[in-house]
């Protein structure tokens, strides 16, 4: 199930950069601008689903040492220790080939915490429960460390997840579930029904965690072959169900508040912050989104008014 030994973390097939020179050359800018703190990076996101990583941005995630190895401005290392993670862009250019990228960066002590039940936002281990591919990774340890990392976020979503689920139904039902509570927690521009696309897209990957996790979930949780299809089936007490679906409602508005804050922070680290939310509204919500003068010139001050209006309009939710 593996390509490492050690580890029970599922295959993800996808780019290597020992065979795309633009993918090569792009974590090698990484890890220089970075000053060699980077220990893992990770791709995950529509680019990987899809496997043309030209077409869009790329979702990469810098795992590194500390945030004071990363930076040299203080002012980074603590924006990103404070509400953990920093996003930029990234571009590497080949020939005509250009490779664009989203590039986020996290330590290694918060992607551990965030895969964990330790953080209560789903931030981390809701997204990290999806298909993830190493790019790099320092040495055997350090992937190991990372895989174990993702195994966790997916454990951590299921049993977030599970007492607020029907007691038994499909595998892949599960998931799509799952994965749409989380995406529930976070502004949101992708059309209906994403989880579903992703939770299928992936039905392999996620039978495969599901299996892994069901001795160590609880919840009488079991995974068996149906003749069909995989399924699942738990008991939960009414109590425990009510408890997970408070802390579910409570993530939703902590979500919403942290997913503001973050696009905030990301219009000072994201070259292009304001055309690349216009680009990503656009791509996903089919409309033309058009940033008004007095949101360029003072987006601190206008730009609660302008996202509102988008809200009433439906572009994200």
């Amino acid at each position: 199930m593996s390509d490492y030994p050690g580890t029970a973390y599922p295959r993800v097939p996808g780019p290597d950069a020992a065979t795309d020179p633009a993918l090569g050359q792009l974590l090698e800018q990484l890890q220089a601008r970075h000053h060699g703190a980077i220990c893992a990076t990770l791709l995950y996101g529509s680019c990987l689903r899809s496997g043309d990583i030209y077409d869009g941005l790329l979702d990469l995630y810098l795992v590194c040492d500390s945030y004071r190895a990363a930076y040299r401005r203080p002012l980074l290392a603590a924006a990103n220790w404070l509400l953990p993670p920093n996003v930029f862009y990234a571009e590497s250019r080949l020939g005509d080939k250009t490779l664009r990228s989203k590039v986020t960066v996290i330590s290694l002590r918060d992607f551990r915490r965030g895969c964990s039940r330790a953080w209560f936002e789903s931030y981390i281990w809701g997204r990290f429960a999806q298909p993830t591919r190493i790019l790099h990774s320092r040495d055997q340890q350090t992937r190991t460390a990372i895989e174990n990392c993702l195994l966790q976020a997916a454990h951590t979503l299921l049993r977030n997840s599970l007492p607020a689920l029907p007691a038994e139904g499909p595998v892949t039902t599960l998931w799509e579930q799952a994965l749409a509570l989380s995406y529930g927690t976070e502004l949101r521009t992708e059309r209906p029904g994403r989880a579903t696309e992703l939770a299928r897209s992936a039905q392999d990957f996620y039978a495969a965690l599901a299996k892994h996790h069901a001795p160590s979930l609880g919840l009488d949780f079991t995974v068996y072959d149906s003749g069909v299809e995989l399924r699942y089936r738990s008991r939960v007490g009414g109590a425990q169900r009510r408890a997970t679906q408070l802390a579910w409602i409570l993530r939703r508005g902590q979500g919403k508040v942290l997913s503001i804050m973050r696009l905030v922070k990301a219009l000072f680290t994201f070259e292009g912050g304001l055309d690349y939310i216009a680009w990503k509204l656009e791509r996903h919500s089919g409309e033309i989104i058009v940033i008004p003068d007095k949101v360029r010139r003072a987006p601190l001050i206008h730009l609660w008014g302008f996202f509102w209006g988008l809200y009433r309009r439906g572009i994200f939710k």
